[in-house]
């Protein structure tokens, strides 16, 4: 029997502990993959820290990986042994990717968990919203970063960014036109956003959602507009005027998501390659599995400094 280390949830709201498991053998149409980055996400501590998400403890949490395929179930995978997951980028980029990019595109282009936008990479997709305007909230997130993107190939101008000052340069390296001090009080924010634009803000996305985030968005979003957020809505959606709230469920396993991020990844490399879409900045923890627990707390203080957390699994 073949071990390894996994870090552990042990319960409900419990610790996190570093132990070993035994290797498990990939079924029909799953792959083995080692995992050589592995980048924290937000809901990773929300899980610990609320326990939803979670029915059966100890769980192992985490959803962006990149590594190598060691091993292939039986059955078309489409993939083969020592074949990189996902290819064209090192380790630690590809690794920031995927629950993020999904989530950004889901929110703005799914029908069932989005604002139901026409991706910008279908027929007639690109630029298709030229001129209109576009508020992303926790913009110097993963996600944000992704949004701002996402609007730029979409056409959507001013591009309408709330963070932290000192991420304005790299913002507008991305597309945002305009970007709002989130250390303003809210009414502050509502008015310079309302100064940037007098058209209507048919879509707000609130990367990161906190209560008083997506009331700043809710409150100037138009009539009819859609807020997309990442976590469930502390506004309700009948406050007046037809807006409506979605919750973005970034997984591509869900099955109205599968087409739309099929899509997307069909033509990600070559985005990659030029440059329509950037990987985030990052930084590597230490101590491998271990580092993760105090990555965790750092995001949920505010203090990952705008740049993904990746640690190294197979590092002692």
């Amino acid at each position: 029997m073949q071990l390894q280390k996994a870090l552990f949830l042990e319960s409900k709201k419990g610790q996190f502990v570093v132990r070993q498991r035994e290797i498990p053998a990939p079924g029909s149409g799953q792959l083995l993959v080692k995992i050589y980055a592995t980048a924290l996400n937000n809901i990773d501590w929300k899980i610990q820290q609320s326990g939803s998400h979670v029915d059966v403890y100890p769980a192992i949490l985490g959803s962006d990986i990149a590594g190598e395929v060691v091993e292939v179930g039986h059955g078309d995978t489409g993939f083969t042994k020592g074949q990189k997951i996902p290819a064209g980028l090192t380790y630690d980029q590809a690794a920031t990717l995927p629950l993020t990019l999904n989530t950004a595109a889901v929110g703005l282009y799914s029908n069932t968990f989005g604002a139901g936008l026409l991706p910008p990479w279908t027929e007639f997709g690109k630029d298709k919203y030229s001129g209109k305007p576009i508020l992303v909230s926790g913009a110097s997130s993963s996600v944000g970063s992704y949004v701002i993107q996402f609007a730029r190939c979409s056409g959507f101008s001013p591009i309408i960014a709330i963070a932290s000052e000192t991420h304005e340069g790299n913002l507008k390296s991305l597309g945002a036109t305009h970007v709002v001090n989130r250390r303003l009080s809210s009414e502050e924010q509502k008015k310079v956003i309302t100064s940037i634009t007098t058209a209507p803000i048919d879509i707000a996305y609130d990367a990161v959602a906190f209560p008083e985030t997506q009331r700043v968005a809710f409150d100037v979003l138009a009539p009819n507009g859609t807020l997309v957020v990442t976590v469930q809505p502390a506004v309700k959606e009948d406050q007046g005027k037809g807006r409506k709230v979605v919750v973005a469920r970034g997984t591509p396993h869900a099955p109205p998501n599968k087409t739309l991020c099929q899509g997307l990844w069909g033509v990600l490399e070559q985005w990659l390659a030029d440059e329509i879409i950037k990987p985030g900045p990052f930084e590597v923890l230490p101590d491998g599995l271990h580092g993760i627990p105090e990555g965790l707390r750092r995001m949920r203080e505010d203090g990952a400094g705008g740049v993904k957390l990746v640690a190294h699994p197979q590092q002692e």
